[in-house]
């Protein structure tokens, strides 16, 4: 029973299965235990052969062991929430609080428009209040195609929001919704005359906008259609233009309706100011435009960002989200709610490891039972006045959620347009605390993971809710090299948090609990466990080379930690991931791209991170490309692996999956000429470490060598790898 007698809007439950859980992560640290003895009783003596190797791996088996703490502190006790939207309509139906859903877009050519609508109808059609609605679009790239394409949008709303709430229709994203459904049967004669009619009027918006993107540029006819075109007659540079602001659908106006007369949501154009001598700040700087701008035309007191390829699958998300926020208990204390980030294009045995199952179904869940989960960048509910700076206090407590639904309705649209054209300017922030302060963080390259840090710093707490209905869907990277470069962001910029200021030690010190400072770790050490895996991939095969053991003898009873931390390591791992609704070959390309990241994105964040501290390096932003083509698409629907352009992480791969080749060679070559089988006695553990990797790198040695088409590795990765690892080979023997 929650405050006032009345039941909670929402409930907790601990997750089952703990009690085997507990006796697993034991067994597993008696295990770690014993093998840390092995190390140091059988430590080779001063100048024996290999001691420094020994030394290095024993120094790079402490480093697992503790990461292993750290990843531990996640699983312990992962807990789920339930909603009760029900309770949430009898009590609060009539003063329901104003939303802004915030949408952003950078660049035409590898964000679509067609892509970008879907997301902005999607969260346009939501099961909620239209003139408690307000969506703003973003736009990075100045791209008169992408206002072009919102303001078909705009026309098309008025058609597709009936049509959705009428036939209660998910998802809401026309392109998702269409291709997903088939046609309705004549049973239904009015559902399956409108369905066509819908079907039919979509098609011919995208094939507009399509046809305007192919050309590249707006019709003199569609120009005259609407006066704000002429905004980019003074546009020659999407990075050096004024603020380009536009109300397309206004829903302060009572005579803004749907084709039925129902109240439309208010919708937003924006295109900040750019100049050459200002700092744009990326999405940060983005973000924090929109909640200016939208704090003048409808100040919703809750705003859901989305990226622009993450498009609502569940039409009572909102309605999820504020059984949370309005909870009479602990709605209070709540900032944000994060939703899950998940994949509407992953392949079924995920080939690049992009589905984030593990991540999002385990992982995030205990970081909410250690304190609150970590602000992902999309598909997250905040209150505005957290992301504004607000600190938490007992005054919050009396505070109620609906106490302000302000909207400007006294201005009419196109001065209201002009007066928050400021807001969006390049100078408005100078000598201000946007950006530290107050909106999201700048001078991160994850800007979401350290601007969620800092609203925790500052009391708040936050929910991760996974709802049975996936709540948004994105694109996932179609090519090994788009996943990898996305990976050497995410850790390049949570290493920088760690080695900041706001690392979680040091400003979470007795501000947030201990197990979440620990929680945070998981990802913030991404990029410094390249080292012990890099040691780990390279030194035992090369010493495999010399014949020189560095693990037990098989017939040694120390071989049995080594043995059972493993294999039960495997098992538990690959139990995770079949629960989370994984394959086994959907394990194995985890296990692939575990070892890929680990070895060329981790290794260049790691890299870029430790230049950066020394100033010869600065941070960059790289959008990933939601586009493919057709035979881009075949291949990835068939699961074989992208290469194609050079790149110094290929070059990486290639050259470690060949030393791996040769070494493993050379091991069974030492094995079948000892016809006393002490070779295979004392160098079994490394034969098959070897043995690991050549299979994991089956992808790679197929592109290198037996493929022949564009998208095989390049000649000169090739070429580049083989002199590597035979450079490397012959160091190791001579």
């Amino acid at each position: 029973m929650g405050r006032d007698g009345q039941l909670p809007l929402f409930e907790t439950k601990a997750t089952k299965g703990r009690i085997l859980f507990g006796l697993y992560a034991v067994s597993v640290f008696v295990g770690i235990c014993l093998i840390c003895v092995y190390r140091l009783i059988h430590l080779p003596e001063e100048g024996e052969v290999g001691r420094w190797a020994w030394i290095g791996l024993f120094l790079s088996e402490i480093w697992h062991i503790l990461y292993w703490f750290v990843i531990m502190s996640v699983r312990w006790n992962p807990i789920y929430r339930y909603t009760f939207k029900d309770r949430l309509t009898q009590r609060y139906e009539k003063v329901l609080p104003g939303v802004d859903i915030f949408v952003c877009t950078a660049n035409p050519i590898i964000e679509p428009p067609t892509m970008v609508i879907n997301t902005v109808l999607s969260v346009m059609a939501y099961d909620y209040p239209p003139e408690k609605l307000s969506v703003y679009l973003s736009d990075d790239g100045g791209s008169s195609l992408t206002f072009y394409a919102l303001l078909e949008a705009a026309q098309f709303s008025k058609l597709w929001l009936p049509f959705c709430k009428k036939f209660k229709v998910e998802p809401r994203c026309p392109e998702a919704y269409f291709s997903s459904t088939p046609e309705p049967h004549y049973d239904d004669p009015l559902m399956a005359g409108e369905w066509s009619s819908i079907k039919k009027l979509y098609e011919d918006m995208r094939n507009r906008i399509e046809a305007a993107m192919n050309v590249g540029q707006i019709s003199d006819e569609i120009r005259k259609q609407h006066k704000a075109f002429a905004e980019w007659d003074l546009v020659s540079d999407p990075r050096n233009h004024q603020t380009i602001l536009q109300m397309l659908i206004d829903g302060r106006d009572g005579k803004t309706v749907d084709v039925e007369g129902q109240p439309l949501p208010t919708l937003v154009y924006l295109s900040r100011e750019k100049r050459p001598d200002y700092h744009h700040n990326y999405k940060a700087g983005a973000m924090n435009a929109l909640i200016r701008v939208s704090s003048r035309i409808s100040n919703g007191e809750i705003i859901l960002n989305v990226d622009c390829d993450m498009y609502s699958n569940n039409s009572e998300s909102v309605r999820d989200a504020l059984c949370f926020l309005m909870d009479e208990e602990r709605g209070h204390e709540i900032a944000y709610v994060q939703f899950p980030q998940c994949f509407n294009n992953i392949t079924k045995n995920d080939l690049y490891a992009s589905s984030l199952n593990v991540i999002m179904e385990v992982e995030i869940a205990g970081f909410d039972s250690n304190g609150g989960p970590c602000y992902i960048g999309t598909g997250c509910f905040h209150r505005r006045e957290t992301l504004c700076g607000k600190k938490y206090s007992k005054e919050c407590e009396k505070e109620q959620l609906t106490r302000n639904n302000y909207r400007n309705r006294e201005e009419n649209a196109c001065v209201l347009e002009e007066t928050c054209k400021a807001l969006a300017s390049c100078s408005y922030e100078d000598n201000t605390q946007w950006g530290k302060e107050m909106g999201l963080k700048y001078g991160c390259l994850v800007e979401d993971i350290l601007t969620g840090l800092s609203i925790q710093y500052r009391g708040w707490r936050s929910i991760y809710f996974t709802p049975e209905r996936k709540a948004f869907l994105g694109s996932a990277p179609t090519t090994l090299l788009q996943s990898l470069i996305q990976h050497k962001r995410w850790s390049e910029g949570d290493f920088q948090i760690f080695l900041s200021s706001y690392c979680p030690f040091i400003c979470g010190h007795k501000r947030i609990p201990l197990k979440l400072q620990i929680s945070y770790c998981t990802y913030l050490l991404w990029a410094p466990n390249c080292l012990p895996t890099l040691y780990y991939v390279f030194i035992p095969s090369l010493y495999l080379l010399k014949g020189i053991s560095l693990f037990p003898k098989i017939s040694s009873l120390w071989i049995l930690p080594f043995a059972y931390v493993i294999s039960s390591s495997c098992a538990y791992s690959l139990g995770e991931f079949i629960w989370c609704g994984g394959t086994l070959l959907g394990w194995w390309n985890d296990q692939r791209m575990w070892v890929f990241r680990r070895t060329t994105s981790y290794f260049f964040g790691f890299s870029d991170t430790i230049l950066k501290l020394f100033g010869f390096s600065k941070s960059s932003f790289a959008v990933t490309s939601k586009v493919t083509d057709d035979e881009e698409s075949k291949r990835y629907e068939k699961e074989v692996m992208e290469f194609g352009a050079p790149s110094p992480m290929f070059t990486i791969l290639a050259t470690l999956a060949l030393l791996n080749l040769f070494t493993f060679v050379g091991g069974i070559i030492r094995v079948i000429l000892d016809k006393q089988a002490q070779v295979l006695d004392s160098l079994l553990l490394q034969i098959l470490l070897s043995g690991v990797l050549v299979f994991l790198n089956l992808p790679v040695y197929h592109g290198l060598f037996f493929r022949k088409d564009t998208t095989r590795m390049p000649y000169s990765t090739t070429y580049q790898s083989i002199a590597l690892a035979l450079l490397a080979c012959s160091v190791a023997l001579y």
